[in-house]
């Protein structure tokens, strides 16, 4: 198994999240916590944001069946 790491810079460019939604769902436990690459530097797991992106496509598609 890889460990890429993302950057907030492509994290946002890849799937258009904001800083502060990006913050606020971390807050609310939906979204994956990032990692310490440095004292002032942090960066999230590829397959781990991956992993949240399919459920949130799982989850949109079960929405659209029930409604």
């Amino acid at each position: 198994m890889s460990h890429s790491i993302i950057r907030f810079p492509a994290l946002r460019d890849r799937y258009g999240i904001s800083r502060s939604r990006l913050y606020v769902w971390m807050a609310e436990g939906k979204f994956p916590r990032p990692i310490r690459l440095g004292e002032r530097s942090v960066g999230w797991l590829e397959n781990e944001v991956e992993d949240w992106l399919r459920g949130r496509v799982e989850s949109s598609r079960q929405e659209t069946r029930i409604a």
